[in-house]
């Protein structure tokens, strides 16, 4: 996904079971095979270890409680980064929209605080003032600039009209729209303006190649659309199954078929999938969409989901650490993740008679289709990926946790990154973050995009309860018929 106006795809790198059946997964990964699909854990179950329940439990309340603290309560944004809190982030919104009922489940939040937030948040993006203006507006044709200032949400600078970014925050607002599902006037006012906002997306417009869609627009020079498409796979899936789902602009059924074609099947590390390098590609989408047993025609071939190629991703991730062929410090089992996030800055210096060169924020991955690692680990990467593979997932986030302690994890859960190979001061001048001599170098900022995975998907894990919730919104049934899936709870569905 893009960030501070740059696009991942368009230029430069820039930027989410019960314990017997954690065994059984555990087992097969050791043969070499992949667990299909594993169920959620329910936190109160007997038979996980309580150390597990009380680490995800703080984990996840404490990474909630960034979103429902930092955002400002007057008109709901959510900021892109904390404490730095530059601008607001409209995807780190999306996932805040999506978090606040989370919260009211968990008993973190009354049902009530969670319904007046996302009121208030859902009535200020119908009302932000839109048009082809570059200055004074928060969008135009039903999407939002990437970046709004943090009280006025106005358009920040010169950010692109983001069409992915868009797309996150109108999948919050959808999952609001079948949560909220009460005759409470104002439930009922969160719905009707759910469904206004997403029927205000003019999907089409963003046509310039079609049936693939745009990534962003910007009003300047002359309404200069980006020069890449959407093009599978990344975090664009949850894109295409809302705009083909549109009731009033939607795009052709084709769509998905251009998206399909640019699949890119590959073995990485011993694991056959569709590659995307950072593990952020493979994590935003299933927050909302629930992709087990639910194929399209070129999965279906394949004998797998998306699912299940989410959650080889992250095990050839891990394996790539366990290998770790770049040398980087303290990769291993238990220490890996890599995706977009923060780094410590652009500079190259010698490390033990070894030229290191080091990125800032950067698209951070490794896949058979490229390896982009400077040895900054990001742990929203594994803490995404908890649905996918908990058995590998939650020894990682606790070996993190206990091996770095209060360097990482701190007021809301993790900070956004770390690199464990840069233990002394670099001879750049650092813009983010901070180094911990002898043990690091650690970033100072939570990152909205980051934390959304970790609650959300930790939920998904635990109770499935955003995946059951959306499969509910007729808005996502229908996109994903209309892409060609079928099988499994899709059947059923009304």
């Amino acid at each position: 996904m893009s960030r501070e106006g740059t696009e991942l795809h368009d230029s430069a790198p820039s930027r989410r079971a019960p314990f017997l059946s954690l065994l059984f997964c555990l087992a097969v990964l050791l043969t070499g095979a992949a667990c299909r699909t594993a169920a959620p854990v329910v936190s109160s179950s007997p038979s996980t270890p309580d150390t597990t329940v009380e680490m995800l439990d703080d984990l996840q309340k404490r990474t909630f409680f960034w979103f429902w603290e930092t955002a400002n309560p007057e008109n709901g944004l959510v900021p892109d980064r904390w404490p730095s809190r530059p601008f607001s982030s409209i995807a780190a919104v999306g996932f805040g929209l999506t978090a606040y009922p989370v919260g009211a489940e968990r008993g973190w939040i009354t049902r009530e605080q969670a319904r007046d937030r996302v009121l208030t948040t859902l009535e200020f993006f119908r009302n932000v003032p839109a048009g082809p203006e570059p200055a004074g507006r928060s969008g135009y044709k039903g999407f939002y600039y990437h970046f709004l200032d943090m009280e006025t949400g106005a358009r920040f600078q010169t950010t692109e009209l983001s069409t992915i970014d868009t797309t996150l925050l109108l999948a919050g607002a959808l999952f609001c729209q079948s949560y909220f599902d009460r005759d409470d006037p104002k439930e009922v006012r969160i719905r009707e303006i759910a469904e206004e906002l997403y029927r205000r997306a003019d999907w089409t417009y963003f046509l310039t190649r079609p049936p693939l869609v745009s990534m962003s627009w910007r009003p300047e020079p002359d309404r200069l659309f980006s020069r890449a498409d959407w093009r599978g796979l990344n975090e664009a899936a949850i894109l295409y199954v809302l705009a083909l789902a549109s009731p009033t602009h939607p795009i052709d059924a084709a769509a998905w078929t251009a998206w399909a074609d640019t699949y890119k099947w590959e073995s990485f590390y011993g694991y056959e999938h569709l590659n995307f390098p950072p593990l952020f590609g493979h994590q935003y989408s299933h927050i909302w969409i629930d992709f087990r047993g639910v194929q399209d025609p070129y999965l279906r071939e394949k004998g797998t989901d998306l699912f299940e190629n989410s959650r080889r991703a992250t095990l050839s991730q891990r394996a790539y650490a366990i290998d770790n062929p770049n040398g980087w410090r303290d990769y291993g089992e238990n220490v890996w993740g890599l995706t977009a996030c923060d780094g410590p800055g652009d500079g190259t210096m010698a490390i033990d008679g070894r030229e290191r060169r080091f990125r800032g924020y950067w698209a951070r991955g490794a896949a058979a289709t490229g390896i982009h690692d400077d040895g900054t680990i990001a742990p929203t990467a594994a803490g995404g990926s908890i649905a996918f593979a908990p058995e590998v997932v939650i020894p990682a986030l606790a070996e993190m946790k206990s091996r770095y302690g209060s360097h990482l994890y701190q007021r809301y859960g993790f900070l956004d990154a770390f690199n464990p190979t840069l233990t002394t001061a670099p001879p750049w001048e650092m813009s983010r973050g901070h180094v911990v001599p002898g043990v690091g170098w650690f970033d100072d900022d939570y990152l909205g995009i980051d934390q959304g995975p970790i609650v959300l998907m930790i939920e998904n894990y635990r109770s499935g309860l955003i995946w059951d919730v959306m499969k509910k919104n007729p808005h996502v049934v229908r996109g994903l018929r209309r892409a060609g899936f079928s099988g499994g709870w899709l059947d059923a569905a009304p």
